[in-house]
């Protein structure tokens, strides 16, 4: 008994303050509908400054209280500047673009304070009244965490308050339903915006502050965070409060327990409990379904390529094939990273652009075929061919048949999901040490002696990767691909001329997680060994950074993408510390100048000259 309620304390606790983070996501969610990446950021930012500040004060507990809410100022005051110089003209953009915009604002930030504040972590100094516990039941528990608990609730009825007693909170609720109508009444939305987001960032830097007690500040905090806020945000319901609550409490008290009944299965559960309720509530617990996006679709019309792209492309090709004869070993792997990277890229367009379906764990396919190459290598002792064929074939299966599940969601709900799958597939694989090492991963997964040459090896990877890409390409202009758009842009009209809406996609998906597999068993084959960062979230980033940077609405898109994010990422590498920075800056540039992606802007402006 004595265990079960210090564990229900303990997760009640963690539930406070992940629904700090949780609440600021939601309410940025429900009124601007902006897929906010950078809300990590701002947990960041607020754990950071609130350590400043807190040091330079008095240890007594007003003075604490005082510096948490001086951060959780500090950090709306950063929220606007981000809201009025980037997200304001970005709120009519899709949302996959607007999570790329903010993600490069994730890069800059944790250079920024790398800058500042140095690479250790940053303990809290704790006075004897943070040290402080009472007894339960004749176990101890800290006072500051029945604190905690009490601020979740607390924070919940404030917003509630204010959402529901203020004129500021109807305007806001308003907007949540019919910002068209909200405009037309003659309300200022950006103020109304701008607020909005001040007030979600000013929960963020809050729930930064409070998390030095128990922890202390470091540059890693926002991915981590975010991960988990997104998870509360999607399973309560996108823009709903009470929902987020909730989630919160049921994702704290399923960690507070599993991390001692089940410890190597926590980060598991929580992903699969995410799955289920999406699969049974597609909007979450309290959540209803959302507006259908503000932009446009991607032209449904497959253009033939003008004669100098396509001579253009030669050229290039014929310069690939070239460059083992004149470049060095390092300039080798980089080449055979892009085209390893091109593939992995096109993969995901072909689900994501004329499919429609949005992913953020597209790596979990490239992950699972990466270790079935390495597995068939290492424990099977098969060829190097066996295991290249293997890899797409066992990749593509499982995503069959978790795309069942997969293909009855759309939007931000569906990218979740396979974002819960990516996080189960990589748990599995971190946690496995007799099959996958663990974090050690499976080394020693060389090319056959016929491919030992890096020469040999890249030419090999440069034909499987293009030819798959063309395959792509060419399904993409045969019927299957009509059919697929066909259930994109107008899914009613598709089945009423007969068109398998769900068998359709989800043979769409399979195709993309085979395609995916057999990337990354070539990756596995070109880097000897393969780990579970194959499968982390920030893989499968990058390739929805390729595709929006090179345009989801166009077949080079993906090509032009991986070729610019690759070549870019390996340069500034080299070129300066600051590098995260730099791609962060880089990308929000783009993402600004070239909404339409790289191949995208160019393709439109040779439609207009051709027009003129």
């Amino acid at each position: 008994m004595n265990f079960l309620l210090l564990q229900a304390l303990t997760g009640l606790a963690a539930a406070s303050s992940l629904f700090l983070v949780s609440a600021g996501l939601t309410v940025i969610f429900g009124v601007t509908r902006v897929v906010n990446f950078a809300h990590g950021s701002l947990y960041l930012l607020g754990a950071y400054i609130g350590w400043s500040i807190l040091t330079r004060l008095p240890t007594d507990p007003g003075w604490f209280v005082l510096g948490i809410l001086l951060a959780g100022a500090a950090t709306a005051l950063l929220g606007l500047v981000l809201e009025t110089t980037l997200l304001r003209r970005i709120y009519r953009a899709p949302e996959l673009l607007q999570l790329l915009a903010t993600f490069g604002v994730v890069l800059m930030v944790q250079d920024i304070a790398l800058k500042i504040w140095g690479a250790q972590d940053l303990a809290l100094p704790r006075p004897r009244w943070l040290r402080a516990s009472v007894i339960l039941l004749g176990e101890r528990f800290p006072q500051f965490d029945l604190a905690l608990i009490a601020i979740g609730p607390l924070v919940l009825l404030l917003l509630w308050l204010l959402f529901t007693r203020t004129r500021w909170g109807t305007l806001v609720r308003a907007a949540t339903q019919d910002r068209d109508m909200v405009a037309a009444l003659g309300v200022d939305q950006r103020m109304l915006f701008t607020s909005v987001f001040a007030l979600g960032a000013a929960l963020a830097g809050i729930g930064g502050a409070l998390a030095l007690p128990d922890g202390s500040a470091n540059l890693q905090m926002d991915l981590s965070i975010i991960t988990d806020a997104f998870v509360v945000v999607v399973v309560g319901g996108l823009g709903s409060l009470p929902g987020a609550f909730l989630a919160s409490l049921l994702i704290g008290l399923l960690q507070a327990f599993g991390i001692v009944l089940i410890p190597g299965a926590t980060s598991i559960l929580v992903f699969a409990v995410m799955a289920v309720v999406l699969v049974l509530r597609p909007h979450g617990l309290l959540g209803r379904a959302q507006p259908v996006s503000r932009a446009e679709a991607p032209p449904s019309v497959v253009r033939a390529a003008p004669a100098s792209l396509r001579w253009a492309g030669v050229a290039a090709l014929a310069l690939a094939i070239a460059a083992p004869l004149v470049v060095g070993p390092f300039a080798l792997s980089v080449l055979t990273e892009m085209a390893v990277a091109v593939l992995f890229a096109a993969s995901l367009h072909f689900m994501m652009g004329p499919g429609g379906m949005p992913s953020f764990g597209h790596a979990a396919w490239f992950g699972i075929g990466a270790y079935t190459a390495a597995l068939a290598a290492k424990s099977l002792a098969l060829p190097m061919p066996a295991g290249m064929l293997l890899a797409p074939i066992v990749a593509g299966t499982v995503a069959l048949l978790f795309g069942w599940f997969v293909v009855r969601l759309s939007g931000v709900y569906l990218a979740m999901l396979t974002l819960a799958f990516a996080q189960i597939v990589w748990a599995v694989a971190f946690q496995s040490t007799g099959l996958t090492g663990g974090d050690n991963g499976v080394l020693g997964v060389w090319p056959a002696a016929w491919a030992a040459d890096p020469r040999v090896f890249y030419w090999l990877a440069l034909a499987v990767c293009l030819g798959a890409t063309l395959a792509l390409r060419r399904v993409l202009g045969s019927p299957f691909g009509y059919a697929l758009r066909a259930t994109r842009d107008s899914p009613l009209r598709a089945a009423a001329i007969g068109l398998d809406d769900g068998a359709i996609r989800l043979a769409a998906f399979a195709v993309a997680g085979a395609c995916a597999g057999l990337s990354g068993g070539i990756a596995a084959y070109s880097k000897g060994s393969v780990f579970p960062s194959f499968i982390a979230i920030g893989h499968s980033v990058d390739a929805l950074l390729m595709v929006l940077l090179g345009g989801v609405g166009t077949l080079a898109g993906p090509v032009i993408g991986a070729l610019a994010y690759t070549g870019l990422y390996d340069a500034l590498l080299l070129a300066t510390d600051l590098w995260r920075f730099a791609l962060g800056a880089i990308i929000v540039v783009l993402v600004l100048a070239f909404p339409d992606g790289i191949a995208g802007t160019a393709q439109r402006l040779w439609l207009r000259g051709r027009e003129a």
